[in-house]
């Protein structure tokens, strides 16, 4: 399905959603217009990990302070606060409860740095005050999620850029026009992986008291009520289903992105997967340390591999994208890219091209300059809702299959799964009340 009318698709499921209002009365501020020396005012909630990484490139831009911090743990908070001072010499704000953030007037807007379980609520609420935002990937934590935030987006004409920074950086971008440009020859397959060697066993420990300072029950938010645990807390959320994905959705957005970009398709006909805790099979974290899953598309499969605890992949790489072609492949990954010809008796299908290494410039302050920009252009940025939207769901679409244990069958025109009541209930987004899921 092409790009254009798969937007469309998941746009109307959203649209259909039965969802209730969460900041009713709230009414929407019109765009600030910004001239090239205006200064952009920035908020930021959730800055424990890569919140602060964000904001930290974007004060290195010019014309641009932090006016304000928000974060459910006050040691990080107030230490957070040092670092912002000491890089704008002026010392932000500081909050507790993102929802007081997003009254201030003053502050044109905020990044998204929260556990992915976060990221729903204060994106689509921050649209609603006006704000543009800069949102952390992936976007959301279920397809349902993803659906109303792309939705937000448009309502309130905001520029939201997903913290997907390789779509600024400039050789992952040619490594595509080459791809596009048909000298591979047809391509039947494209891999994507990641292996995170440098994580190992994450050790089981028993349940304490919260720690002094620390917001817990807001913290938790929309997810289940449970006791807290420093193995579930800040970094190590993202191995629990609760909060996150595991590493499908940590960095399976990132590289799967390219993967379907490369291909210009995106949406497939089915997936499957599998896998578990192999390596660590009695450590705490509740998603799988090794998985694989294929996606099966008109004319070519897609493989994802991913493995916690060991750092050789495909073509002697921890992460990256490959574009098996018949005349020979090509390999990317955040160092740079080459094209590996295949041989047929004994002679090279194609030319091959030797390892061309990244520009000098991060990709993460280039995605940032590319996020300014638009704000005053009103200009789509680079990794848009959409992009972040439709790779979200495509690696939700993988851990359900993983859930269910079977191969499924994905109907992008209704945003559900023919004949499978099971993934259907993983499309959606139990809240925990008081927080409800918001309306769009």
């Amino acid at each position: 399905m092409e790009r254009r009318k798969f937007i469309k698709s998941t746009t109307a499921a959203a649209a259909g959603a039965s969802v209730i209002p969460v900041m009713p009365g709230t009414a929407s501020a019109a765009a600030r217009i910004f001239g090239a020396s205006d200064k952009v005012v920035m908020g930021a909630i959730g800055v424990n990990g890569m919140g602060m990484a964000d904001l930290k490139a974007f004060l290195q831009q010019e014309g641009v302070e932090c006016a304000a911090l928000c974060d459910v743990d006050r040691k990080v908070l107030e230490k957070k606060a040092v670092e912002t001072e000491d890089i704008q010499g002026k010392k932000p704000d500081l909050y507790g409860d993102y929802r007081k953030l997003l009254e201030r007037k003053d502050i044109d807007a905020v990044i998204i740095g929260t556990p992915d379980h976060w990221h729903c609520l204060p994106m689509v609420q921050a649209c609603e005050t006006g704000k543009d935002v800069y949102v952390e990937k992936p976007i959301a934590n279920s397809i349902q999620e993803c659906d109303i935030m792309v939705e937000a987006t448009r309502k309130h004409s905001r520029v939201v850029q997903v913290g997907q920074w390789q779509r600024s950086d400039p050789h992952w971008q040619k490594a595509v026009d080459f791809v596009n440009g048909g000298s591979l020859g047809k391509i039947r397959t494209v891999k994507a992986w990641a292996y995170i060697g440098w994580k190992g066993e994450l050790p089981v420990m028993p349940d304490e008291p919260v720690p002094e300072g620390v917001d817990y029950d807001f913290w938790l938010g929309p997810a289940p009520a449970r006791p807290f645990n420093r193995h579930r807390f800040h970094f190590n959320f993202r191995w629990f289903w609760d909060y996150a994905g595991g590493l499908m959705t940590d960095w399976g957005v990132h590289l799967l992105d390219y993967a379907l970009y490369g291909m210009n398709q995106y949406v497939p006909n089915a997936v499957m997967s599998s896998g578990g805790k192999y390596a660590f099979p009695n450590d705490a974290r509740e998603t799988p340390d090794t998985q694989f899953a294929n996606y099966e598309f008109n004319d070519f499969a897609l493989v994802w591999e991913s493995t916690v605890g060991i750092s050789g992949g495909p073509f002697g790489r921890g992460h990256g994208v490959a574009f098996l072609g018949e005349n020979g492949t090509l390999v990317v990954d955040r160092r740079g890219w080459e094209v590996i010809p295949e041989v047929s008796d004994g002679k090279p299908l194609m030319e091959a091209v030797p390892f061309t290494e990244k520009g000098q410039a991060s990709g993460l302050d280039l995605h940032v300059q590319n996020f300014l920009e638009c704000l005053r252009s009103r200009e789509t940025p680079n990794a848009s809702i959409e992009i972040g939207g439709h790779i979200a769901r495509i690696a939700q679409l993988g851990n359900i299959a993983l859930k269910t244990g079977r191969k499924v069958y994905w109907d992008a025109e209704k945003g559900r799964f023919f004949n499978d009541d099971k993934a259907n209930e993983l499309v959606k987004a139990n809240y925990r009340a008081p927080w409800k899921l918001p309306s769009v």
